[in-house]
């Protein structure tokens, strides 16, 4: 199929820059376009802060096809991301191309650390947003009026919206196309790309193991040693208390100061990343669950649930080697 003769196309306005990653805007942009053959009728505009070509994370030209301000208002604004923006500051002329064609659009977007721009630009204020789960917390302290929600594959705030990392860039894009379109021409454009129309779970699914700074006290940093060492062990608030000779209550206030949780949450959480690397390693769901300290399968499913949205089964399918996949 083909777009509709004499149908107004909607134009996507994409924003790169130098450094910009290059799957943000070429991900996303594939979408639209195998979305114009189902019957869309998408045009796609790169648009640099100057009008001059950008160069991508990868070293290649990326050519624009003017500055933000000689082109008209877009429908969509997407905004692209790159590895620079949460270790630097966004410039003053980047946050301000996000910020004006944003004013005249019908919808602003950004791709992974896009999202730090359109911070930059005021335009996440007081909103829910996500980016790349590394750098979630980079992104809550640098928008202390966000709402940021770590594990979302994109959030919807209004107008507004903004994606975790890289490829969740696709997934933004064509919840885009079906707001314009329905889901019977998204589903035809996630068949070609060979992609899901909507992936289950969230980003956590795709996280390393939790890491965090170490307890400042030495008490609390014993008891977290002990945990992470044998995680398998009986861990009871009782019995970890009593290793310091402290009381439970004492104990609890500790975890609560020190690592804002609790002393069973943070037991679940070692046993849970164990778990995870005892199923990349191709260990079966229960031998992961018994090997980790849960106390079955149906203890470690749960937590699968809560945490990722998908079973440990389901988790497995995703991440184990492809060499088991291909051998034979």
């Amino acid at each position: 199929m083909t777009a509709r003769p004499g149908s107004a196309a909607r134009v996507v306005a994409i924003l790169v820059f130098d450094g910009v990653t290059l799957l943000d805007v070429a991900g996303p942009a594939e979408v639209f376009k195998e979305a114009n053959r189902f019957g869309a009728d998408y045009r796609i505009v790169l648009v640099s802060p100057t009008g001059e070509d950008v160069v991508s994370n990868l070293g290649f030209k990326v050519a624009v096809e003017g500055s933000v301000g000689s082109e008209p208002a877009p429908d969509t604004y997407l905004v692209a991301g790159s590895d620079l923006f949460p270790r630097t500051p966004v410039p003053c002329d980047l946050a301000e191309a996000a910020r004006v064609p944003a004013a005249g659009a019908r919808r602003v977007a950004s791709i992974c650390t896009g999202a730090f721009v359109l911070a930059a630009a005021g335009l996440l204020d007081g909103k829910r947003a996500t980016t790349h789960w590394k750098v979630t917390h980079e992104l809550a302290a640098r928008c202390p009026t966000c709402r940021v929600e770590p594990d979302a594959i994109y959030v919807r705030d209004g107008t507004t919206y903004t994606s975790a990392g890289v490829t969740a860039g696709i997934d933004l894009a064509l919840a885009l196309v079906e707001e314009d379109h329905g889901p019977d021409l998204t589903r035809d454009v996630a068949r070609s790309l060979v992609v899901y129309l909507q992936r289950s779970g969230g980003q956590s699914q795709f996280s390393a193991p939790l890491q965090g700074p170490p307890p400042r006290s030495p008490a609390l940093r014993t008891i977290t040693d002990l945990v992470t060492a044998n995680p398998g062990a009986r861990h009871s608030l009782g019995d970890l208390a009593k290793h310091l000779n402290v009381s439970t209550r004492q104990l609890t206030r500790l975890f609560h100061d020190e690592l804002d949780t609790t002393p069973a949450r943070y037991v679940e959480n070692i046993r849970f990343d164990l778990a995870r690397a005892l199923l990349d390693q191709g260990h079966t769901a229960t031998q992961a669950a018994t090997l980790a300290g849960f106390p079955s399968y149906e203890a470690l499913r749960r937590v699968f649930s809560r945490k990722l949205s998908i079973s440990p089964a389901a988790y497995q399918r995703r991440f184990s080697t492809a060499r088991r996949a291909n051998a034979g």
